[in-house]
């Protein structure tokens, strides 16, 4: 894999960097990316606080209280057409694209993608088996997250099903406490969830890319799986447990 400007190497199997993933993923070559794989702001923060949700009621260090999930729509919409376009420019002809994201933003993140050169193919599920508890005599559990996946410059690309039918439907529990204490991210997703996605759009040794890297579980799965990894958040001290966790799996 070919260093990228500005990046730190990890055991020459892996390499991340701090800042904004627009300006980063500029850094990248044109069509050397297999996969993206990523799970980017779901524009909740701001949506959350204008609605009158009770903030003194969710757990310390939920999404809403971290900043970057604070932008008006229209900043976040013209964010994420311009993380498009990018993916596009990296990502290799018919290389697959999958984002998870909230519900109520799952139709602008089709149409931005669509307008940046990608086939839509699916929206799928993440059910967690065991969800944040909430008042269940007020609200529905909130157990599922919606993930979409699109090719880039065609219909198809890597489909490793070895013959057999996968589900649209991924079930897997959330983070344990060991995976938790490892990562300390409050949108942390599990190293199990990530492996699903890649074992199936990737092969061996093919480049894996997460632009929102977070807590780094997409550069763990990548390191267990012997795909090589590029990795990008915008908080130091995340990339720094990135950078610990991916070198211990390496």
């Amino acid at each position: 894999m070919m260093p990228v400007l500005g990046f730190t190497i990890i055991k020459d199997s892996a390499q991340v960097a701090c800042g904004s993933c627009i300006d980063l993923m500029r850094a990248i070559p044109d069509g050397s990316v297999d996969l993206v794989l990523t799970d980017p702001p779901y524009n909740l923060g701001l949506f959350m606080k204008e609605r009158g949700t009770n903030m003194e009621k969710l757990r310390p260090n939920h999404f809403a209280f971290q900043g970057w999930d604070d932008l008006d729509f229209a900043t976040w919409s013209e964010q994420m057409k311009q993380f498009m376009a990018e993916c596009h420019r990296v990502l290799k002809k018919r290389g697959a694209l999958v984002v998870f994201m909230s519900v109520i933003k799952v139709e602008s993140i089709i149409n931005f993608a669509k307008d940046n050169g990608f086939y839509y193919k699916t929206t799928g599920v993440w059910h967690k088996k065991n969800p944040i508890p909430r008042n269940m005599n007020l609200h529905f559990l909130n157990s599922i997250e919606p993930w979409i996946y699109f090719i880039n410059e065609g219909t198809t690309g890597t489909f490793n099903n070895e013959g057999k039918p996968i589900h649209d439907f991924i079930e897997t529990s959330t983070i344990n406490v060991t995976e938790h204490k490892k990562g300390n991210h409050p949108t942390q997703k599990p190293v199990k969830l990530m492996s699903h996605f890649i074992n199936l759009l990737s092969n061996e040794n093919d480049v894996v890319l997460d632009p929102f890297m977070g807590a780094g579980s997409t550069g763990v799965a990548c390191a267990q799986l012997h795909r090589k990894f590029i990795g990008i958040d915008v908080n130091e001290a995340y990339v720094q447990t990135s950078i610990k966790r991916i070198g211990d799996e390496l």
